[in-house]
């Protein structure tokens, strides 16, 4: 018996219960079932796990956060191209509230004037060197347009076709000191006509010259063609008087005008090509 106990099989076995025993201990010690080696390699491998799972969670939100950026770069994209119809479509609205409201006032002038024949016009071109303000229209002799066809805006006279091809026309306004337009004063019915000079054509004004100083025109009063001349019909209003000033250089008096229609923000205009009279020169 004492051999067995020194015997080198004792000793294996004797090895491997200790071995199981302190596995136990140590699992019970532990309060997990895993061994001590899976116990070693776990504690040595710990950070490399906490570290995979961080990179693995930060990978997560980056995905997450990539996703919704590009889902907000879409919305963004989408609701700028809805802004964008939006705004072509509020422009398409005010040109057709503009045009509206010529062919209501054109109407309107064409009950009280039956004998006038119109052309419509839309401005395509100014000549920003002009200091008279001088535009083209895009209506030219194909449509019946000549030269010295008075070009009007509702009841507002304009200017005047001062030349023409095929296609165009230039218009020249009331603002140009060569545009000369019989006119009256609808309240005191006093006659002469609508010039003006550069400074005034500058400050965007006309002028009735000639005036008696006994003139009863006042500011406020509306000038419109007398229908002399023939180039012009009667009764298309020019403007209202702004002041009356002595003529330094005459015994007389002129009257400032403000024109009845800005002619710079102009976008469309009416030709008259024809009316009762045009061409004939009157005396009142």
């Amino acid at each position: 018996m004492i051999e067995f106990f020194k015997s080198k099989k004792f000793k294996i076995l004797a090895c491997v219960v200790a071995a199981l025993l302190v596995g136990t201990v140590f699992a019970a010690v532990s309060h997990n079932g895993t061994s001590p080696i899976a116990s070693v390699l776990s504690a040595a491998f710990s950070p490399v796990e906490r570290f995979s799972t961080y990179v693995s969670e930060k990978m997560g939100d980056f995905a997450i956060n990539f996703r919704s950026s590009a889902s907000y770069r879409e919305e963004i994209e989408e609701l700028e191209e809805q802004i964008e119809n939006y705004q072509v479509q509020l422009v398409e609205y005010e040109q057709a509230k503009q045009k509206l409201a010529v062919y209501e006032e054109f109407l309107e002038i064409k009950e009280e004037n039956p004998d006038f024949e119109f052309e419509s016009a839309s401005i395509i071109a100014r000549d920003s060197a002009d200091m008279y303000y001088s535009f083209v229209i895009a209506k030219g002799s194909t449509a019946g347009v000549k030269v010295n066809d008075p070009v009007i805006y509702g009841k507002y006279l304009v200017g005047v076709v001062s030349s023409v091809k095929l296609n165009t026309a230039v218009v020249k306004t009331v603002l140009d000191p060569e545009v000369n337009a019989g006119a009256y004063d609808i309240q005191s019915r006093e006659y002469g006509y609508v010039t003006t000079t550069n400074s005034l054509s500058a400050d965007g004004k006309c002028m009735l010259p000639g005036l008696k100083k006994t003139t009863s025109i006042t500011g406020g009063s509306v000038i419109c063609t007398s229908g002399i001349g023939g180039i012009y019909p009667k009764d298309l209003i020019i403007g209202t008087v702004e002041e009356v000033l002595n003529d330094t250089q005459t015994v007389s008096v002129y009257a400032v005008i403000n024109p009845g229609v800005k002619i710079t923000d102009l976008q469309d205009v009416f030709v008259i090509k024809s009316f009762d009279g045009q061409g004939v020169t009157t005396t009142d």
